[in-house]
C-alpha cells in the first residue's frame, strides 16, 4: 500500500487509494482477457468475449466516475500528504477528470466496436479486404471522434490533442508538428546518404527456412539476455506483436515467418523493453496511478532503448551471434559484423514494425498526417488509402496502390481505436537517444561495455532513472532528472548520423 499514514489522519486520501486498488485488480482481469483474445481465443469466442469486456469496461468506468470521488479528491488536497502522495493524488484527479468526460454508454460502445473491428481485421488484413474492414472501422472512427470532442470540451484542448493527451500528457499537435516538420527536412537526405554508404558494404544473406520452434527458442534466449523475468511473464504469438498484462504478469507476443528470423527477433527485443519497464515499476506503490508507466512515449523509449539503441549496437551483435548460431545453426551470415549489417540495413519498406530506425520516422509521420485530419473530420475513411499511397510515395518512394494489407491495414492501432498513439513511437525514439546520450556522459566506456556483454549498468541506469520512478514526476520533470533537459530531438539526429554515417 502506498500510504504510510493511517486512514484516520488522511481518510479521504485513503478512500481514494482503496478505490484505485480495486480498479487495479479489475484492470488486471481486463488486460489478461484482452491478451487471451489476441493470442489464444478461438474465433467463435469473440462475440461473447467482446460482450464480457464491454461489461467490465462499464463496471470500471462506473468506479472511476463515482460522484463521491470528487468530494474525496477535493478534501484529500487539504490533508497532510507527503510529496509522493500528492503526486498520486495528481494522477488520481487526472484519471477522474478524463473518465468523467465520457459517458458509460460510450465507453461500452467503444469496447464492442473495437473488439468487433480488431477481430475481423485479423482475417481482413491477410485477405487484403479494405472494403470489409471499412464497414467496421466507420463505427470505431465515429466513437473516436465522439470521444475526442467530449475530451476536448473537458480539457479545452483541440480534439486530436485531447486524444493524444491520454497517452502523452502535455504533448500537443503544435509540438509534434514542429518536431516532425524538422525531421521531414533532414530525413530524406539522410536515408539517401546511408543507402549510398551501405551499398559499398558486402553483406551475406541468411539461408532459411528457419523453423518457428527454433526462432521461439532464440527469442526466449534474447529475452533472458536482456533480463526478462519469466517467473513474472511469458511470450506468445499474435497477429500483431504487443506487450500487455500487468507488472506482476507481463504478457508479450511476437509473430514468426519461416523465411525471415530477424523480424521476430528484433520485434521480441522491442517488446522486451516494454516488458522490463512493466516488471520494474515501483512495487511498493502498485495499484496506484503513481506506480504506472509515465506515458506511452516514455514506454516506447524503453522498447526502443532495447531494440534500437542497444539491440542495433554493433557490440550487441557480438552477444546475439552465439545465440543465433545455437538456435538456427552455423552459417557465414551469422558472423557478428555481418549480423550487425543485417540488423542495421536501411531500406525503405512497406511495414512499420519491420522498418529500420532511419526510415521508421517516415512511417510515423505518414500516420500522424492522416490520423489527425481523420479524427478532426477534415477527411473521411474512404479517402485514406489514396492519401496513404501519396504520402508513402513522397516519404519512402513506395507504391501501395491496391496493396491494403501492406498499407492502410497493417497496424492494429486503428481497429483498436488507439487514435493519438502513433506519435509516441517517434517521440519515444527521441527520448531513447537522449537516455543513451546521458548514459554515455555517466559511462564514457559504454560502447566497450556493450561489446563485452556488460549490460547490467544499462539496466541499472534505466531502472534508477525511469522504471522505478513510475508516474511520480511529470514527463518534463522526469526527463530533466534523468538527462538534464526536456525532450531534445537533436540527440536522435546525432545518434543516427553517428551510427550510420560515422
Amino acid at each position: 500500500m502506498l500510504s504510510t499514514t493511517t486512514a484516520s489522519t488522511t481518510p479521504h486520501y485513503s478512500t481514494l487509494v482503496a478505490s484505485h486498488q480495486r480498479l487495479h485488480h479489475l484492470r488486471h482481469l481486463s488486460s489478461i482477457a484482452g491478451w487471451d483474445q489476441a493470442a489464444n481465443m478461438p474465433p467463435k469466442g469473440n462475440e461473447a468475449r467482446a460482450a464480457a469486456l464491454s461489461e467490465l469496461a462499464g463496471l470500471m468506468h462506473g468506479l472511476r466516475t463515482d460522484p463521491a470521488l470528487k468530494t474525496h479528491i477535493e478534501a484529500a488536497a487539504q490533508e497532510n500528504l507527503d510529496d509522493l502522495q500528492r503526486a498520486n493524488l495528481r494522477e488520481i484527479e487526472r484519471e477522474w477528470r478524463m473518465a468523467n468526460a465520457l459517458p458509460s454508454a460510450l465507453v461500452q460502445r467503444r469496447q464492442l466496436a473495437t473488439s468487433k473491428c480488431e477481430h475481423a481485421w485479423r482475417r481482413q488484413r491477410p485477405a487484403n479486404d479494405w472494403q470489409g474492414f471499412l464497414e467496421n472501422f466507420k463505427e470505431v472512427l465515429a466513437v473516436g471522434r465522439e470521444e475526442a470532442q467530449l475530451l476536448s470540451e473537458q480539457t479545452g484542448l483541440r480534439p486530436y490533442d485531447a486524444l493524444m493527451d491520454r497517452y502523452e500528457p502535455g504533448m500537443t499537435c503544435e509540438t509534434v508538428s514542429r518536431v516532425f516538420g524538422e525531421v521531414r527536412q533532414w530525413l530524406p537526405d539522410l536515408i539517401e546518404k546511408v543507402q549510398a554508404k551501405q551499398a559499398q558494404e558486402a553483406i551475406i544473406e541468411p539461408r532459411g527456412p528457419f523453423a518457428v520452434s527454433a526462432q521461439r527458442a532464440l527469442c526466449e534466449k534474447a529475452m533472458r539476455l536482456l533480463g526478462f523475468d519469466f517467473e513474472a511473464g511469458r511470450l506468445d504469438v499474435s497477429a500483431h506483436p504487443f506487450c500487455g498484462g500487468v507488472p506482476e504478469d507481463v504478457r508479450m507476443t511476437t509473430r514468426f515467418r519461416e523465411d525471415e528470423f530477424l523480424v521476430s527477433l528484433m520485434g521480441t527485443i522491442h517488446e522486451t523493453g516494454h516488458g522490463r519497464y512493466e516488471q520494474n515499476l515501483p512495487r511498493t506503490w502498485l495499484g496506484q496511478p503513481v506506480a504506472e508507466a509515465r506515458s506511452m512515449a516514455l514506454h516506447e523509449s524503453q522498447s526502443l532503448s532495447f531494440e534500437m539503441q542497444l539491440g542495433s549496437h554493433p557490440g550487441f551483435a557480438r552477444q546475439l551471434a552465439p545465440l543465433v548460431v545455437q538456435a538456427l545453426g552455423d552459417q557465414p551470415a551469422f558472423e557478428p559484423t555481418n549480423l550487425h549489417h543485417l540488423i542495421t540495413r536501411v531500406k525503405p519498406g512497406f511495414i512499420r514494425v519491420d522498418a529500420d530506425e532511419v526510415t521508421y520516422p517516415a512511417h510515423i509521420i505518414l500516420r500522424y498526417e492522416i490520423e489527425r485530419p481523420l479524427l478532426e473530420g477534415d477527411i473521411e475513411p474512404e479517402e485514406v488509402p489514396a492519401l496513404w499511397n501519396a504520402k508513402m510515395k513522397e516519404l519512402l518512394g513506395l507504391d501501395t496502390t491496391g496493396n491494403f494489407k501492406d498499407g492502410v491495414l497493417q497496424d492494429v492501432h486503428w481497429p483498436e481505436g488507439l487514435f493519438g498513439y502513433f506519435p509516441c513511437y517517434s517521440l519515444g525514439a527521441m527520448f531513447a537517444a537522449q537516455w543513451f546520450a546521458a548514459m554515455r556522459r555517466a559511462m564514457p566506456d559504454l560502447d566497450r561495455r556493450i561489446e563485452n556483454g556488460q549490460l547490467q549498468p544499462i539496466f541499472d541506469w534505466l531502472r534508477d532513472h525511469i522504471w522505478s520512478q513510475g508516474s511520480r514526476w511529470t514527463t518534463d520533470e522526469l526527463a530533466v532528472r534523468a538527462s538534464g533537459e526536456v525532450l531534445n530531438p537533436a540527440h536522435f539526429k546525432a545518434h543516427l548520423e553517428r551510427r550510420y554515417l560515422g
